[in-house]
């Protein structure tokens, strides 16, 4: 919780000055002296209070105007609230090692075919681009609404040498500043690219490898979390070394060996020996507020990014609360007098009612 008047908690002060007040009043009531002809009189006339009693009116009062100071100070929350429009932008990892076959028939088509159902079940103004990433990022489609033109970019995705994820994750801001203007390019000062809470745009990376070139992901996750761009990531696939088999179209120019691959395939010679960088991926998302999920399977892969839209569609915003300290502040005082009241009724003896 953050304060936009924090000068204001300076009103906190009036409640030791009110206990002074209330000190100096008991002294001075207990120095009077009454005299009366018959005490028991008196006390038949009262009704029983403990002195826990006697101090609920006061502890109220004292309650009621610490959050009354409290709110002058206008307190502002980070809270989720629903996201008319949004902005996601899938960074897919095509480096080489997604043509493993830990994952039948291997981790890149079953990833194509995850990316195109997720894209699919979107509704509503949910605008999604498209980066691939292997040795270098580069942004495949800007975010659109036009679902075919995504898929059609998605079936096209072929392996290349290296994984690039930070570069990933800039090139996806920079996707998303294109479009919004609330959010600044990566090239921008860090500080004058700060902005309150998170926007409702977001990056799903997902990806099966160890960020081997270019920035490093700790960076490049700084730089969404300053612009308020959260980023979710996925690490794909097992970490059993197993073969490297792609299809024709799924292999870059740099991919060697011919031969081997089932289905007319081309398949690499030797077994893929990466292993997916998990704390590198669980920095990330906790950098930007988002969320890690592993998948090792394509079941595990369909559930990760059919539970991205609960996150997805609700951006978390400073909302000024100071309404509900101001109007609980007043509640309390309004039962510390009312309380007060009724109880020094109860102690007016009978006969001078």
């Amino acid at each position: 919780m953050t304060f936009s008047w924090p000068w204001a908690l300076l009103s906190l002060l009036i409640i030791p000055i009110v206990c002074g007040i209330m000190w100096l009043l008991r002294r001075r009531r207990r120095r009077a002296v009454v005299r009366v002809t018959s005490i028991a009189l008196v006390r038949a006339a009262l009704p029983g209070r403990t002195r826990w009693s006697r101090l609920v009116p006061t502890l109220l009062l004292l309650l009621g105007f610490a959050t009354l100071g409290i709110g002058a100070a206008r307190p502002q929350a980070s809270v989720p609230v629903p996201s008319n429009s949004t902005t996601i932008m899938l960074a897919m990892d095509v480096s080489g090692s997604m043509c493993s076959t830990d994952v039948d028939p291997n981790r890149i088509t079953v990833a194509q075919k995850a990316a195109i159902a997720f894209i699919q079940s979107q509704r509503g103004n949910v605008k999604i681009g498209l980066v691939a990433f292997a040795g270098v990022a580069g942004l495949q489609v800007p975010p659109t609404t036009d679902t075919d033109k995504l898929i059609e970019a998605i079936n096209r995705l072929s392996t290349a040498r290296g994984t690039a994820i930070g570069s990933a994750i800039l090139t996806s801001i920079d996707g998303i500043a294109a479009i919004d203007p609330t959010v600044a390019p990566s090239g921008v000062d860090p500080e004058s690219a700060q902005r309150p809470g998170y926007a409702s745009d977001v990056i799903v990376l997902l990806t099966d490898g160890a960020n081997t070139q270019g920035p490093e992901p700790a960076t490049a996750a700084e730089a969404a979390a300053v612009r308020g761009v959260r980023v979710f990531t996925i690490g794909f696939g097992t970490t059993t070394p197993t073969r490297m088999v792609c299809t024709g179209s799924q292999v870059g120019g740099w991919y060697g060996g011919y031969g081997g691959g089932p289905g007319g395939g081309f398949g690499g010679g030797g077994r893929n020996p990466r292993v997916i960088d998990e704390d590198a991926l669980k920095v990330v998302a906790e950098t930007t507020d988002g969320q890690y999920y592993k998948a090792e399977n394509a079941d595990q892969l369909q559930e990760a990014l059919g539970d991205l839209p609960s996150h997805v569609i609700v951006a978390k915003k400073h909302v000024d609360i100071a309404s509900w300290f101001a109007g609980a502040g007043c509640l309390l005082v309004a039962m510390a007098v009312g309380l007060s009241l009724w109880w020094n009724r109860l102690r007016t003896p009978r006969a001078a009612r």
